[in-house]
């Protein structure tokens, strides 16, 4: 996703991109580059921990 201010610099990206062989595809407004799968497992994960259902581990614990 590139963040472009007029039609000019997004016109000049694009031939950059192609330039060098860099695939590249358009994403709409709204639409999100995300695997629709991925983010649901990452939405199921933030309510599960909303509803407290976390493991939790201390520092220490970690490298052990």
């Amino acid at each position: 996703m590139v963040h472009t201010q007029d039609d000019g610099q997004l016109k000049a990206t694009k031939a950059f991109l192609k330039a060098l062989k860099i695939p590249f595809e358009k994403v709409e407004d709204g639409e999100s580059p995300y695997n629709p799968e991925f983010v649901a497992k990452i939405e199921k994960s933030m309510q599960q921990a909303n509803e407290g259902k976390v493991v939790k581990i201390d520092l220490d614990d970690i490298w052990k």
